[in-house]
């Protein structure tokens, strides 16, 4: 594996910051990473040089309706989307969601039934939820396999029924780290008719992404957990985009993208997007030269970005294997999520625990104190943790290395780890 660790790391300014001369590890990254400095450069040109609204004939308007086009190109090449006349940005994802089920929601009658999964964020539960509540339609869930923690897919085709209008769920869970198998997901809701949204936050950071061979018809990520801005991007179909009334302002534009994008957008951020897939091809072109055959069928800066994703998928899986290896030797702990060897494949580097007797904040508050960066508690995965039963408990502590962290890193938190743990 040609990966160079230390000319990734040098890209990430805060990757070098310290407190009181101690040195930070960030493995909170599931909430958020860090960002990259060409991401921020990017935007303090934008903000210093091309700061105004879009749609003008002078040259700052000009400015910056290229750079809204170029990260809509960039992120059509990330998604590997049939067009950038797809991408929609917005605050985050979460913002986009609610959003846009007011849209879908005008499609849906009183009696449909919507089915959602046990496996996500809230962000793609609640605005579902609400809607259902307005529109008088049916939720119909989809639980998942406590052992296994994956869905046991057979039983979609018993929830999945003639009311069924859409279904929604996850690329990845942020809390048990588990990859669903969306494709085959959309494949049955797409043969009973069924819309499909999926939420791929946590999916997108570790995974390479292609929306054509997933076949569905939304696709919602934010660049903030991928090393670039607090952005959110949603591809959506052209045909479904066209049949959806946006909720806008009357002088807004009618056309999609630009109706779904409520008032003056962050064309600051919108310009760090594009450095932040530039940043993924030129991994591509450096280290994933070896991986450009798995991508054959693209060209380009898209064929670069999906090498360089199945390269740091590879190097993130040796950090998910070294991280479970090491907490499932220690008494008390309880992995909340994949650990069969023989599956690692099929989750990303987030890892959650329990331990028998020590509450997940106080874990996460004595790594804090030795400058380890985790989150604790339900993480917004508030059906996961509940259907876990762990919800009322604290839910978990959740780990999350990505591919600017190193094997070091995570043998200095397991050799923290024990002497906070109650015996």
């Amino acid at each position: 594996m040609n990966f160079d660790l230390q000319a990734i790391r040098a890209q990430f300014p805060a990757l070098a910051l310290t407190d009181r001369s101690r040195r930070r590890i960030y493995f909170d990254n599931p909430a958020g990473t860090q960002v990259l400095a060409s991401v921020a450069e990017a935007m303090s040109d934008c903000l210093l040089k091309k700061s105004a609204n879009v749609g003008g004939y002078f040259a700052s308007s000009q400015d910056a309706g290229e750079v809204v086009q170029s990260a809509r190109i960039a992120m059509a090449d990330f998604l590997n989307a049939p067009s950038p006349d797809e991408i929609v940005f917005g605050q985050n994802m979460t913002t986009i969601t609610f959003h846009l089920s007011r849209s879908i929601g005008r499609l849906l009658r009183p009696g449909d039934e919507i089915v959602l999964s046990q496996m996500d964020h809230d962000a793609n539960v609640w605005p579902w939820v609400m809607m259902a509540r307005d529109l008088e339609l049916e939720v119909r869930w989809l639980p998942f396999n406590h052992e296994t923690f994956e869905f046991d897919l057979e039983i979609l085709d018993d929830i999945i029924t003639e009311r069924t209008r859409l279904l929604c769920v996850g690329g990845a869970s942020n809390l048990t780290g588990t990859i669903n198998n969306v494709k085959a997901i959309c494949a049955r809701a797409r043969a009973a008719g069924v819309m499909t949204y999926i939420d791929g936050v946590q999916s997108a950071p570790h995974i390479a992404t292609d929306v054509q061979d997933i076949a569905c018809d939304f696709f919602v990520c934010s660049s903030y957990k991928f090393f670039g801005p607090h952005q959110g991007i949603l591809w959506g179909r052209r045909e479904l985009l066209e049949q959806l009334e946006p909720y806008k302002v009357r002088p807004a534009p009618s056309e999609p993208p630009s109706c779904f994008e409520t008032g003056t957008q962050s064309h600051e951020g919108i310009a760090g997007i594009t450095a932040t897939v530039d940043y993924f091809s030129r991994i591509g072109t450096s280290m994933a030269k070896g991986y450009g055959d798995r991508w054959s069928h693209l060209a380009g800066r898209r064929r670069d970005v999906h090498a360089a994703m199945s390269l740091l998928f590879d190097y993130e899986k040796l950090l998910a294997d070294h991280l479970v290896d090491g907490l499932v030797e220690i008494d008390g702990i309880k992995v909340q999520g994949i650990t069969d060897k023989n599956a690692m494949g099929r989750r990303v580097p987030t890892v959650a625990f329990t331990h028998s007797k020590t509450a997940p904040d106080s874990i996460a508050e004595g790594l804090a104190k030795q400058n380890i960066f985790v989150w604790s508690g339900h993480n917004y995965a508030v059906e996961v943790a509940k259907s876990l039963g762990i919800y009322e408990t604290g839910g978990a502590v959740r780990v999350g290395p990505v591919h600017y962290n190193s094997v070091a890193e995570i043998d200095e938190f397991l050799k923290a780890l024990p002497g906070l743990l109650s015996r």
